[in-house]
């Protein structure tokens, strides 16, 4: 007997709309409570690592997690405050990708979305790799763009995570060097 894998349309319609509004709530939570989110650093690497998660989370909203992986890199290791926080951010962007599996239909047709799914059909991971690494608005873009084409899961995480740990070590070690600059 064959069994299928495939969701119900009806289903699946109902399970990404549920999906689009977690995002966007969690995005406007994140938004408001911004500054108690900062305050978590104090608990060190994990707090890190929850901080840079819940920043990336938002969606298109900036919450500046990359100034706070400066400052952290200032007063902790920068390599494992780069690992804390690249891996966290990692995590974070799931939303987006979330978003673009889920909103498929919302999102398509749209000029921004043609253009970085001709990127990422183009050029494939390396599209994900290069949009994580560079502090830009976009790979919120990206990620929702990944999810909507289907980019397998461990795929898309794999190459926004080594992005992302580059772009986090290139702040972490820039909060270290302020430091000494001032002999601190």
């Amino acid at each position: 007997m064959a069994h299928s894998t495939r969701m119900n349309p009806k289903l699946l319609t109902i399970v990404r709309i549920l999906a689009i509004v977690l995002v966007i709530g969690l995005t406007v939570l994140l938004y408001i409570y911004r500054d108690q989110v900062s305050q978590l650093g104090a608990f060190g690497y994990p707090g890190i690592f929850l901080v840079s998660m819940l920043s990336n989370a938002s969606i298109i909203l900036p919450i500046p997690g990359v100034l706070f992986t400066s400052a952290m890199g200032a007063v902790f290791n920068p390599w494992w405050v780069s690992l804390a926080a690249g891996s966290g951010a990692t995590l974070g962007e799931l939303s987006g990708y979330t978003a673009g599996f889920s909103g498929q239909g919302i999102i398509e047709n749209r000029e921004w979305y043609n253009r970085v799914s001709g990127w990422i059909k183009k050029y494939g991971d390396i599209t994900i790799f290069v949009l994580a690494l560079i502090p830009n608005p976009l790979f919120d873009i990206g990620g929702m763009v990944a999810g909507a084409l289907r980019m397998p899961l461990w795929r898309f995480l794999f190459w926004c995570w080594l992005g992302k740990i580059g772009k986090m070590l290139i702040f972490a070690f820039g909060g270290s060097s302020v430091l000494s600059l001032f002999g601190l």
